[in-house]
């Protein structure tokens, strides 16, 4: 099943696979259920940035005032932080990570870190606005020794306080089925809402591409029931 954007509910799996002619084994809850899949925990890896670079916005692309892009897909990420009930969480810190178009991290301890592209960010953070949306600009991940499907990594902070961490992997690619990180997620529904499409930016002359990543939480924060408009 193609990523839409949208939460994905068990009641959408289901229609998908029946319009594909396919068989749904997505178990007995599947019939007539609109409860929001989670996005599964997964590990924050090694290579969170061991010093947080000068420039922590969320154009990853172009490093503080430089004039030199990335090299790589640019690609325009967005999505939502959702409540397990599917309430937006607004001015939610979220933080990414990945490796470059070389495959190296901002870390010392990447295997590609004497390849590493100077003009690439490496992390980059953004609140949520009042709809529980971010945004960034980054390259399309690529695979690097150890991790045969490219990812990017994702942190989920409230009032200063990590509360969840995930990963987010590209649709298609056949490192997917050989990565150990992804093959963890037993659930074939969860599995589904970390693979993310990747398809050209309408009006982009340059080629540049556009990604959503919802990310539903397994669960609602104590605080967001309080939070005023």
């Amino acid at each position: 099943m193609k990523s839409t954007g949208r939460p994905i509910t068990r009641r959408r799996l289901l229609h998908g696979c029946l319009a594909a002619g396919a068989v749904c084994a997505l178990g007995t809850r599947a019939f007539g259920a609109e409860e929001l899949i989670g996005t599964p925990l997964l590990t924050e890896g090694p290579f969170y940035p061991s010093q947080l670079p000068l420039d922590t916005d969320n154009d990853l692309v172009v490093v503080s005032d430089g004039r030199t892009r990335a090299v790589g897909e640019i690609t325009h990420l967005s999505g939502r932080i959702l409540s397990a009930s599917g309430e937006p969480m607004r001015n939610t810190l979220v933080e990414i990570w990945q490796v470059d178009g070389n495959g190296a991290y901002l870390h010392p301890g990447s295997a590609n870190a004497d390849r590493r592209d100077a003009n690439f960010q490496g992390y980059g953070r953004f609140e949520t606005d009042s709809r529980g949306r971010y945004r960034f600009r980054t390259v399309k991940p690529v695979p690097y020794p150890g991790r045969p499907a490219p990812h990017i990594h994702f942190a989920i902070s409230r009032n200063g306080r990590r509360i969840y961490t995930t990963q987010m992997f590209v649709n298609g690619h056949p490192g997917n089925r050989r990565d150990g990180i992804f093959e963890e997620i037993e659930d074939p529904l969860a599995r589904e809402t970390v693979l993310v499409d990747f398809k050209p930016l309408d009006g982009s002359e340059a080629r540049e591409l556009a990604a959503e990543f919802e990310i539903v939480l397994g669960f609602t924060p104590p605080d967001l029931h309080h939070t005023k408009d």
